[in-house]
């Protein structure tokens, strides 16, 4: 990174008035005056302006991820699996917002933004969650009301949710299932309740963010109206 812009991240002033700072004689890389505009910072160099030394302020960053199965939803593993993290090319250190278990695909987002983080997995913000859902089995109507009505499982209890039927085909039930909380294993829990099984769980949507088109593996960065849109939340 030039230095000038290195300055200009570190919140030093604008790209130009850098440029005359380090003209001036005002800037040190580790320990030498510079007055060389295209002088590059390397990763590890001390950058000072006026003796006072200048660090990045780390830039946040969005990602949405298509997670595939396989793959499990931390940073570091201590059974050396695959993480998400190794799906994402960047060098910001991201974390996953959330849990998804490392059989269930679907949408995952990642940032460095704590805030965002904090305000997404609160449980009194009551952010929607849809997930599609593959059960063994033949599930009644009776079973679906259960579900919306609100469900316990060996002494935990779930909240009410939508339920849409897809399609009944090969002995196996199609669903989609919307809730807003994020107990842990909640969705096999709630079918386990209803006495069936998960085949395959795939999360469709989170809030307002949805995975439009993208294909399993891959990622992006989130839109500006998409992170408007997250950010209303902690505004």
């Amino acid at each position: 990174m030039r230095l000038q812009k290195y300055l200009a991240h570190g919140g030093v002033a604008s790209r130009r008035k850098c440029e005359d700072l380090i003209l001036q004689g005002r800037v040190s890389v580790n320990g030498e005056k510079v007055h060389e505009l295209g002088t590059k910072v390397e990763p590890g160099d001390r950058v000072f302006f006026d003796g006072q030394e200048i660090f990045l302020k780390e830039e946040k960053v969005y990602y949405l991820l298509n997670k595939p199965p396989g793959y499990v939803t931390t940073t570091k593993d201590e059974k050396n699996r695959r993480t998400v993290l190794d799906l994402i090319k960047t060098q910001t250190r991201v974390y996953p917002v959330g849990r998804l278990d490392q059989d269930t695909t679907g949408l995952l987002l990642l940032t460095n933004d704590g805030d965002l983080t904090f305000a997404m997995t609160h449980p009194s913000h009551e952010i929607n969650k849809c997930y599609r859902v593959l059960v063994q089995g033949e599930v009644e109507e009776a079973s679906f009301e259960s579900l919306k009505k609100g469900i316990s499982f060996h002494g935990e209890s779930f909240s009410p949710a939508q339920v849409e039927r897809i399609r009944y085909k090969k002995g196996q039930t199609q669903f989609d299932l919307t809730i807003h909380e994020g107990k842990n294993h909640q969705v096999k829990k709630m079918c386990q309740a209803i006495g069936h099984s998960v085949k395959k769980l795939h999360r469709l949507s989170v809030g307002s963010l949805t995975l439009d088109g993208l294909k399993i593996g891959d990622y992006r960065q989130l839109t500006p109206g998409e992170l408007r849109e997250l950010q209303k939340l902690y505004d």
